[in-house]
Order: structure tokens, then C-alpha cells, then sequence
């Protein structure tokens, strides 16, 4: 049983609310730790360090996936369109064995998805001209990206609560269909912060929002919490199919053929949302936690479910996963998506304010 399940959950029974109270009083400690580490940068303890161009943070409150990668490749295209040199420097999650910063020089890919991470592989195969650093030192990284490339600003991606490093512009996803969940902090609920420190935020993007006007009941919370920061909207606009050789589909060419989803993220459900959208018969889901590094055993359940099926269907993410295994044999595409924001020209001028 998923216990993640339940978290995203805005509404919980009262047994489910029973089962959940150890980890309520272990978010009350973990409460504690992170307004202490706050409070010592707030109250000038501790000093971020600054580097001598601008920095962009993208970031979110929540944990799981509320669009940051599509956003970080979006902004590094728009400011490279803009003749500003940038570098993308990540964290990394769940890289292991990395003994070196740099995954990509903008042109050739130099660390592996299991050295860099699956999120910074993936941007290092779709971004050209920009490199892309991994590593908890993000200071020691922007100084490298900064020397060697001479690039002139640097995208923090997942960059909201890495205090330790100034940023001229905090930019803050979330993600308009679970909001704060139940409004409980980790490892409770979905919270990494508590909202007061929704204040931090210079931008405000509201991600899978097929609507604006369906994000009335957020929007107005988010203004009695912090009334300063402007509100943008956005959805995920899904551009085509591509194979684990970069083979490509046209959307249309899958429609009505009957799929199984593969997915290894935050919200799976969202994702065959999107696939269904585009015309695909969803019959068979194999859904694992986020983040999840796929095995041969992982593989041999899969194909176990897709007996009967069209297609294999995943994410670009859960593609890159997979590369270590055999998966040349299957129907297997992965959905490409990009990001589109609903008041486009009007979020990048105030981006492009920091310049």
C-alpha cells in the first residue's frame, strides 16, 4: 500500500486520519527544524552567499511534481532566444556515484541518468547551447558555469528552499489541482513549508490549469497570504510521442489505440489524464513510487500487463529510467510535453526585470 496515495488526498476519512497521526507529531519536529533553519537566514545568522550574475530560483512548497522541469527549459530557451547566456544547475535527486558537477557542456551529455539524476539527463538531451550542473554546492557550481562558460544568468531548479545561495528572483509553482493538500506539513502532508513562507515568492505560477477562473478559491487564498506577488497561469501542452531511439509520433497517430500507462511520478493520475486527452484508451495502469529506478524484475511485471495492449505509454522521465534496461523490443513512446503560460509575454517581461 502507497501510503503517498492518501496524502494527496484533500479530504480524508477519520480512519485514514487515525493512520496518518504518527506522522502528524513526526511533522511537528520537522516543523521545528525547518522555521529554525529559516529563522537563521530571516534574521541574518546566516548570509546566502551571492554570485556575480542573475540568479532564477523555480520552486514549489509541495512535494511531487508541480512542472519545474518543463518551466526550467522553457525559461533557458526564452533567455537564450533573449542572447543571455544560461546554465541550469539542479540538485540532482537520487544521482548516485557522481564524482563529477558538469551532465552536460551544452553539447555533449557527460554524466549518466544514474550519475546525474533523471530530471537533469533529460534536459541535458533536450537543451543545446546550455550546460547543466548537478551537485548540493550550488555557489561552487554557478562559479564554475560562470568561469568556464561565461554565461551571464543561472536557473536554479528546485531552488525554493536552497536558502543558501541568493536569488534575484523566486519564482513558486503550484500545482492548481492539490493545491496544499490538507494543508499539513511533511512527512504528514505535502507541505515542505508551512504557507507563511509562500512570502518568499517574487512570481506565482499556478501549473495544470485548464481554466483560470476554475482557481478562484486558491487565488484567494494565496493573496491573504501574500498579496504582493503577481498570480500566472498554466497547463501542460503535450507536443508528441518519441521512442527510447528518439523515434517520433505524431499525436494523432495513437489515437483510440489501447494503452498501458507507465508511470514513476507524484501524480500518475494527472498524467493519464493528459494521455486520455489525446485520444488514448487507457485499459491497464503500472504505477511506482516517484523517482523509482526501474529493474529487469520491473520490466518482466510490465510486460506481463501489456499482454493485449497497443502501446506502452510513459513519461519522458520514466523513459530515461528505463534506459538501463532492455526495452528495445516494446511498442514503448513516451508523451513529450511542454509548458504554456496562459499570460505568456506578461510572466516573461517580469523575468526578464531582473536584467
Amino acid at each position: 500500500m502507497r501510503i503517498d496515495r492518501f496524502l494527496y488526498q484533500k479530504e480524508k476519512s477519520f480512519w485514514i486520519r487515525i493512520l496518518l497521526f504518527p506522522l502528524y507529531l513526526l511533522s511537528l519536529l520537522y516543523g521545528g527544524a525547518v522555521r529554525s533553519r529559516v529563522f537563521f537566514y530571516t534574521s541574518g545568522l546566516l548570509i546566502p552567499k551571492r554570485l556575480p550574475c542573475p540568479v532564477i530560483s523555480v520552486g514549489n512548497i509541495t512535494v511531487g511534481g508541480t512542472g519545474k522541469t518543463p518551466l526550467v527549459m522553457a525559461l533557458a530557451r526564452r533567455l537564450m532566444e533573449r542572447g543571455i547566456p544560461v546554465a541550469i544547475l539542479s540538485r540532482g535527486y537520487k544521482g548516485k556515484g557522481r564524482s563529477r558537477a558538469l551532465v552536460s557542456d551544452g553539447h555533449r551529455i557527460l554524466l549518466s541518468p544514474e550519475e546525474s539524476g533523471d530530471e537533469p539527463f533529460l534536459m541535458a538531451g533536450s537543451l543545446k547551447g546550455i550546460s547543466i550542473l548537478v551537485g548540493k554546492d550550488r555557489f561552487a557550481n554557478g562559479r564554475t558555469a560562470i568561469q568556464q562558460f561565461g554565461v551571464h544568468a543561472l536557473l536554479l531548479d528546485d531552488g525554493y528552499q536552497h536558502l543558501q545561495l541568493y536569488r534575484d528572483l523566486n519564482i513558486l509553482l503550484i500545482d492548481s489541482t492539490i493545491g496544499f493538500g490538507d494543508h499539513h506539513l511533511l512527512p504528514r502532508g505535502l507541505l515542505r513549508e508551512p504557507l507563511a513562507y509562500l512570502r518568499r515568492a517574487d512570481l506565482i505560477l499556478l501549473t495544470k490549469v485548464e481554466h483560470p477562473e476554475e482557481c478562484r478559491l486558491l487565488e484567494e487564498r494565496l493573496r491573504e497570504i501574500h498579496p504582493g506577488s503577481p498570480i500566472f497561469h498554466s497547463h501542460y501542452e503535450p507536443l508528441d510521442f518519441i521512442g527510447p531511439k528518439g523515434e517520433q509520433e505524431d499525436l494523432r497517430s495513437l489515437r483510440g489505440k489501447r494503452a498501458l500507462v507507465i508511470s514513476g511520478i507524484a501524480n500518475p493520475g494527472y498524467f493519464s489524464s493528459l494521455l486520455k486527452k489525446c485520444g488514448m484508451e487507457i485499459v491497464k495502469e503500472a504505477i511506482f513510487p516517484d523517482h523509482h529506478l526501474y529493474t529487469a524484475e520491473d520490466l518482466t511485471s510490465i510486460e506481463k500487463q501489456g499482454r493485449g495492449v497497443d502501446w506502452f505509454l510513459t513519461t519522458e522521465k520514466d523513459m530515461v529510467k528505463m534506459s538501463k534496461i532492455d526495452i528495445g523490443h516494446l511498442p514503448i513512446r513516451a508523451l513529450r510535453i511542454g509548458i504554456k503560460i496562459w499570460e505568456e509575454e506578461t510572466f516573461y517581461q517580469k523575468v526578464l526585470e531582473i536584467f
